[in-house]
């Protein structure tokens, strides 16, 4: 089983790498961990909706350029489903046990995921309406793929 974290631009602070960090060194007991940072594009503040759709793209580019051709794609989207912790465990699960054994989860820049991308996608998932930073949307997603596989194992984790 292999999980690969395609995430738009850098960690910064040293507290989220650390974060990120610990939960590679936890899901190793489960799964190969990777996590892929591509390039965001530069871009000023203020665009016209064109200029956002040619960085979407060209980010969407480097996105897709990083996926297997065989890997199931998860792409993190507001428009998404939202699930339970429970519920992504089942559907990881249920994935596995039909022969899925590679995974990509795909985190977006700032101005969200290009149309190609989530084209690509298998499955669109939401965390919450919300938006947060791209930095610890990174966290969240690991902490929940490890309470997945505590879940799937049917190892006590807290709540």
């Amino acid at each position: 089983m292999k999980i690969t974290v395609i995430a738009v631009g850098k960690l910064k602070e040293k507290y989220w790498k650390q974060a990120i960090a610990e939960y590679e060194k936890r899901l190793g007991t489960y799964t190969k961990i990777d996590i892929v940072e591509v390039p965001d594009e530069k871009a000023p503040e203020t665009m016209s909706d064109k200029e956002v759709e040619q960085v979407k793209y060209k980010e969407g580019q480097r996105i897709l350029a990083k996926i297997k051709p065989q890997s199931t794609v998860i792409t993190l989207e507001i428009q998404g489903k939202m699930l339970s912790s429970e519920a992504l465990a089942q559907e990881i699960q249920q994935r596995m046990t039909r022969g899925t054994s590679d995974f990509t989860f795909v985190i977006g820049g700032s101005n969200g995921l290009h149309q190609d991308v989530m084209n690509r996608s298998d499955y669109a998932l939401s965390f919450s309406k919300m938006t947060f930073p791209h930095q610890m949307m990174r966290v969240i997603l690991l902490e929940q793929v490890y309470r997945a596989f505590k879940i799937m194992r049917g190892e006590a984790y807290h709540k």
